[in-house]
């Protein structure tokens, strides 16, 4: 079986999001299941794709908004009203359909596609039903989009993230109902795409890496707690300002809290122990320093990549309940309260009696559960599918 596994990042090797982590557990998952994976879509500015012979580039972009000017915000605004795209895709419309096409071509013979995101397909989506085909959804990204202009500041923003709701919601239903199966990243993304039915769709359990991290009998600890994300990403900023305005007020003034990543401007903390530190040089090592880590996602839709590491890792942990949202497994070194004088009082307690544990078990049933999960969404594609996993 030949699959067409259209993205809008190729993989590069780097790693460096969430979104790029899961598609290399997903893409590894389809070739041990016995699929042959050609990707399609487009490469960051100066990185070229991990593995080329496997790979068709489209070309170069860089989709970033806080990393754009103020004209290339108002170029794709404008560029969205007159062609009916949200803002995420019309980013991608750097090449014609016809272009697009063309490379599709060049793939050779292939059996069919899957469409990993909403981004790439809702930007090229007539060229997609020629064959049988597979949707992945990463998020529920209508939903992550009204909660994102419900914590709009802005007017103009807030009418942006509307109409970018509206219409990845429709979005979203016609590729759910072209698909022969659906993936989705948590169990509660089913019923909100309206593909709960074991016939139509499955959760992708994940893994951060290939094999289980090696588990480190001692480790230096830098500091009390660690943060590393893309804070620029809406739904991991409302976190960040949850954690800040309703927890950290409740720390002692000596606890010491390291948060890593690029933060949007006038994000502060009064906090003597907090500390914006950047861009760190390995964020295995970063969060390896801290005694716990905070979970602290309040919004959104799909899994957390980070959750999914810490639990690899074997590190304490205090975590929301959204924080474990697609995760069945919860070890024993991890709180869960959604509770802000709750959550500071369990972080204070887990930094004065760390807890390690074995992580190793927790990845091998996440690769376990993934796998099952992925043999049985190609089968959905019909005899080509049954085949290649009889």
């Amino acid at each position: 079986m030949h699959l067409l596994f259209a993205t809008s990042i190729v993989p590069d090797g780097a790693l460096a999001s969430g979104y790029e982590i899961a598609n290399a557990a997903i893409i590894a998952a389809l070739r041990r299941a016995g699929a042959r994976v050609t990707v399609i879509g487009f490469t960051w500015p100066g990185k070229p794709a991990s593995d080329p012979q496997n790979t068709i580039v489209l070309g170069a972009v860089d989709v970033r908004t806080e990393s754009a000017s103020s004209l290339q915000k108002l170029g794709w605004v404008a560029k969205a009203m007159l062609s009916g795209l949200t803002f995420a895709s019309v980013k991608l419309r750097v090449v014609t359909d016809n272009e697009v096409h063309a490379a599709i071509e060049r793939a050779g013979p292939f059996d069919g596609y899957v469409l990993n995101s909403v981004q790439f397909a809702g930007a090229f989506e007539s060229l997609f039903g020629d064959r049988p085909s597979i949707f992945v959804a990463h998020n529920v990204e209508h939903s992550s989009a009204q909660q994102n202009a419900a914590a709009a500041a802005g007017l103009f923003q807030r009418l942006l993230f509307r109409r970018e709701a509206k219409l990845l919601e429709a979005v979203e239903e016609r590729l759910c109902r072209r698909a022969r199966f659906v993936f989705t990243l948590a169990e509660e993304d089913r019923s909100a795409l309206g593909v709960a039915s074991n016939d139509r769709s499955a959760v992708l359990p994940l893994v951060t890496c290939a094999e289980p991290p090696a588990q480190k009998k001692t480790r230096r600890i830098d500091c009390d707690a660690a943060l590393i994300g893309t804070w620029t990403w809406q739904p991991n900023r409302i976190g960040l300002d949850w954690f800040l305005d309703k927890v950290v007020p409740h720390l002692r003034p000596d606890f010491r809290i390291r948060i890593a990543g690029r933060v949007p401007s006038g994000v502060t903390s009064a906090h003597p122990g907090v500390k914006f530190v950047g861009r760190v040089p390995e964020a295995q090592a970063f969060v390896r320093s801290a005694a716990v880590i905070p979970l602290i996602s309040t919004s959104g839709s799909g899994v957390q990549l980070k959750t999914i590491e810490t639990f690899e890792l074997g590190l304490p942990s205090v975590a929301t309940s959204h924080s474990l949202r697609g995760i069945c497994y919860r070890p024993v070194n991890c709180t869960v309260t959604d509770d802000p004088v709750a959550f500071a009082d369990a972080l204070q307690a887990a930094a004065a009696d760390i807890r390690d544990v074995d992580g190793s078990a927790f990845h091998h049933r996440q690769v376990k559960a993934l796998d099952a999960a992925i043999r049985l969404g190609l089968k959905k594609l019909g005899p080509v599918g049954q085949e290649v996993l009889a």
